[in-house]
């Protein structure tokens, strides 16, 4: 006898078995996430560090040679840091340069972004203060240094003062560019949700600004840099520029370079603290940070 097997009533066909439940890819898991993050920051560290190793490569082949029988190796700069290291004399350069450009900085940001927020909420305040101030922009620090010269004498507040003059301009720019890049629709949004003039700022205007500030805030220290080695090449006793001032008179190259390097490496340090406080203050932010 042959059996066959039917179908209950009400039910159309056989039920399918249940598929086995598939393992989840190793690089799924929470553990190895965890540890690909590490990973990935360390070779993104490595391929930014790759340009400035074939800079200092090029360097050391080329030192003594076709860049010049004076330019000195980045081995001899480097005893030559560790020589003034040993002595102290680096620090107390360092400090002074550094105390003149944290306090220059530091006053000429605030006028800058107090500037640029007054042009950029209030006409009226663009209308009196705009055209000054691109008056000024105009004109090269250089071409201030015997002005201040003459105002504030040879001491450290001429150099404060350049200084303090150099990072007003990218700031303002920047600031009135981000308050009058917010998107207006945004504003009409807040101002039917009935937001005070202090909050309609704190919640829609500044958050929308901030890209464009961060973006003037490192081109104003970045300048504050350069002014600071036009401001010390004046007659200074102290301070990294007194420092390549007497390496020029004793034809100390490794010296000169040294300070250089040392710019440099001050200049990098102070735009990767604005690009940490960017992630930090930025980190709402959803744009194409490229592939």
């Amino acid at each position: 006898m042959t059996l066959q097997l039917s179908t209950p009533p009400g039910v159309v066909g056989a039920v399918p078995a249940a598929p086995a439940t598939e393992a989840a890819p190793a690089s799924s898991t929470p553990r190895a996430r965890r540890l690909s993050v590490p990973r990935a920051k360390a070779t993104r560290a490595l391929r930014q560090s790759i340009g400035l190793i074939l800079v200092v490569g090029i360097w050391q082949l080329g030192a003594r040679d076709w860049l010049g029988a004076t330019t000195p190796a980045p081995t001899e700069v480097v005893t030559a840091g560790w020589d003034l290291i040993r002595t102290g004399e680096l620090w107390t350069h360092l400090a002074a340069s550094g105390r003149r450009v944290a306090i220059g900085l530091a006053i000429g940001i605030a006028i800058g972004a107090i500037l640029g927020a007054a042009a950029g909420l209030f006409k009226v305040a663009e209308d009196l203060v705009n055209a000054p101030v691109q008056v000024l922009r105009m004109m090269p620090a250089v071409a201030l240094v015997p002005v201040f010269i003459i105002w504030f004498g040879i001491g450290d507040e001429f150099k404060i003062a350049l200084i303090i003059v150099a990072p007003i301009f990218p700031i303002y720019l920047n600031v009135v560019a981000g308050i009058r890049g917010v998107d207006q629709k945004l504003i009409e949004a807040a101002e039917s949700l009935e937001l005070t003039r202090f909050e309609l700022i704190r919640y829609v205007v500044l958050p929308g600004a901030l890209p464009q500030i961060f973006v003037g805030l490192r081109q104003a220290l970045g300048i504050g840099w350069l002014v600071l080695v036009v401001a010390e090449m004046q007659t200074t006793p102290v301070g990294l520029g007194f420092l390549m001032n007497d390496a020029k008179e004793y034809l100390r190259t490794d010296q000169i370079f040294l300070v250089l390097v040392i710019y440099a490496i001050l200049g990098l340090l102070t735009d990767i603290g604005v690009r940490v406080l960017e992630r930090r203050f930025l980190s709402w932010r959803n744009g194409f940070e490229g592939r």
